[in-house]
């Protein structure tokens, strides 16, 4: 049996029976970084195994990745970024500290886009990662590292971050679940913020029932993040009924347009007859300003990260460049020089992009009209909810590119996330769940979107539909 290969829940329950041990999944995961790490680069470091904590005895001894953006308690943890080589936080960020304190093995920080700039996992200052399921091919970004590490079952589950589909987007490329939560349903506290409107963390599992059990975990209010909504978290697992007898769900027209991939519009349709002919009511919606979400994002994205950025200097966190021409050099000069050296092409390109929209005279026309635009899109949403339980789309209008396809062409690698942005905009809940594969055997993703806080419908939904389907149940034999 490869451990490595299965769900939370069938590894629980194994342990339950004392068949194994929480330290013989782990050695199982481990030995499967040693024989894949190479080929995948999931990883931007691994946890010393020695200092590892195994506690058999609580609930979730579960091996687990966590993206490079969240900080761990005296482990390195950089954003995939030169400028935060060598911060090691003094503290553990609220999801850390839920998931120590349920037991579980936290593997190591997972690669991602620097600071979650991108949509392949290709802007990394250690390299790209490799899909698993084609090496040729991106994971997706930003979480690819995340879901990569899923995929190929270098971890039984992994953490993310979604600020406009970083988490959905690379699970439909990896072929795994991803779930972005509602906007202030799990803790951001201790999370490096890109966008802080947009970002949320949320669980990269191999199916929905892992998913749930995970969300258990991390979801809930946190009074160090000023954004988390003290609001009563369900038990996610009560909502895994096979069952949408009933259920009414829309599907936007403005998703299945002219350049989707034909498969991946089929298997998304494919998926939608399914739930149909098990007793759900579907009929076609209208989400009109969907055509300006892009736009939107990137100007309200773009932004808040310039902000957000701008405490990396070179004083307080990571590298700092003193000029080799004079040791007289100004702290200008060193912020200069630092910030030069330190931040990637891509983030050079966000903080610009933002520093413009917020500067004087371009406040009005751009960040204040894109929010504007972001009120627009999310009563589209609030105005089909009020008749339909559920919005059905595809994750990506594309199965995962080639690596190095899009890196010169930045507006083309921008529209990877085209279905997945709205949802960050509107702060309501999105999964991506596999529903797929295309010709050459690349996974596709469907995504389910609901009503602020209902994350339960979409793991009814994505239940009912893997218990009719295989999808899920395909690994990668690396």
């Amino acid at each position: 049996m490869k451990l490595n290969h299965l769900t939370a829940h069938e590894i629980l329950e194994l342990i339950a029976k004392k068949e194994y041990t929480a330290k013989d999944i782990y050695q199982s995961v481990h030995y499967q970084i040693e024989k894949t790490e190479k080929e995948v680069h999931a990883y931007a470091n691994l946890t010393e195994p020695a200092s590892l904590s195994i506690d058999e005895n609580k609930s979730f001894p579960i091996p687990i990745a966590i993206k490079d953006n969240m900080c761990i308690l005296d482990q390195e943890t950089t954003c995939s970024s030169n400028i935060l080589k060598g911060f090691k936080p003094s503290y553990d960020a609220t999801v850390i500290q839920k998931l120590k304190d349920s037991g579980a093995i936290i593997v190591g920080h997972a690669n991602m886009d620097e600071f979650a700039f991108g949509s392949s996992t290709e802007t990394s200052c250690y390299g790209p990662t490799h899909n698993p399921w084609n090496l040729d091919c991106v994971p997706g970004g930003s979480s690819g590292g995340s879901t990569a590490a899923v995929a190929s079952n270098q971890a039984i589950w992994a953490i993310g971050s979604d600020t406009g589909g970083s988490i959905r987007q690379p699970a439909a490329f990896c072929g795994v679940v991803g779930l972005k939560p509602t906007y202030g349903r799990v803790s951001r506290y201790g999370l490096i913020a890109f966008a802080s409107s947009l970002d949320q963390i949320g669980p990269i599992t191999k199916d929905i029932k892992d998913s749930a059990l995970l969300m258990n975990i991390i979801a809930g209010h946190d009074p160090k993040d000023s954004t988390s909504i003290n609001r009563t978290v369900p038990d996610y697992t009560n909502s895994l009924v096979n069952d949408v007898n009933g259920l009414r769900i829309g599907i936007p027209k403005e998703y299945f347009i002219d350049g989707i991939d034909a498969e991946v519009k089929q298997a998304v349709l494919d998926a939608i007859e399914t739930l149909k002919e098990r007793g759900a009511t579907l009929k076609e919606v209208s989400l009109p300003h969907t055509e300006y979400a892009v736009a939107t994002y990137y100007i309200i994205a773009t932004s808040e990260a310039s902000s957000n950025l701008a405490r990396f200097d070179g004083v307080q966190y990571g590298l700092r460049k003193i000029p080799a021409k004079s040791r007289k050099s100004s702290i200008v000069d060193m912020y200069e020089e630092t910030r030069a050296t330190g931040f990637g092409t891509e983030a050079k390109r966000r903080i610009m992009l933002g520093t413009y929209s917020l500067s004087s005279g371009y406040y009005d026309d751009y960040y204040l009209k894109g929010l504007k635009v972001r009120t627009l899109i999310k009563q589209d949403f609030d105005k089909v909810f009020k008749d339909f339980d559920a919005i059905i789309t595809p994750t990506t209008p594309t199965t995962a590119f080639k690596i190095g396809e899009k890196t010169s062409d930045p507006i083309s690698m921008y529209l990877s996330d085209i279905f997945t942005i709205s949802a960050n905009l509107s702060g309501i809940p999105a999964i991506s769940i596999p529903c797929g594969f295309s010709s050459n055997d690349l996974p596709i993703g469907m995504q389910i979107m609901a009503k602020p806080f209902d994350e339960e419908m979409l793991f009814r939904i994505g239940y009912t539909y893997q218990q009719i389907t295989d999808w899920h149940k395909k690994r990668v034999d690396l």
